[in-house]
């Protein structure tokens, strides 16, 4: 059975917006006032390879952008980032320069993707 085009259009103009889903967060709370790069958190990669439980519920991570107090000691320690950055699982914290790679000045937010229009807007 062929749907015209016009319920073709409908159904895919009603379909809900990624919403941010796809999208990279800048974290640069401390970045530039330690000297490092800021932090590009590239949602988009983990998105499409975990549930959104993974990190929000397993890890801890509160599901708002900007909500979460991450500090390297903490990933360090094994917590938040730290419990897959770990060298074993991906790489480790001493690999510094893939997280820090934001453009110094990049200011704290969401890039790219979609903007989220919850209360992740920050």
């Amino acid at each position: 059975m062929r749907l015209p085009a016009a319920i073709l259009l409908v159904l895919a103009l009603a379909a809900p917006a990624a919403l941010a889903e796809y999208a990279d967060v800048v974290i640069n709370r401390r970045s530039e006032a330690s000297e490092m790069r800021p932090v590009v958190f590239p949602h988009w990669f983990h998105r499409i390879r975990f549930h959104c439980k993974v990190c929000h519920d397993e890890l801890g991570f509160e599901m708002r952008a900007g909500a979460n107090d991450v500090r390297m000691n903490d990933i360090i320690e094994g917590r938040f980032c730290g419990m897959c950055h770990n060298g074993r699982v991906a790489w480790g914290a001493e690999r510094c320069d893939l997280c820090h790679s934001g453009k110094k000045g990049l200011k704290s937010g969401i890039y790219g993707g979609h903007q989220t229009t919850g209360p992740g807007r920050w």
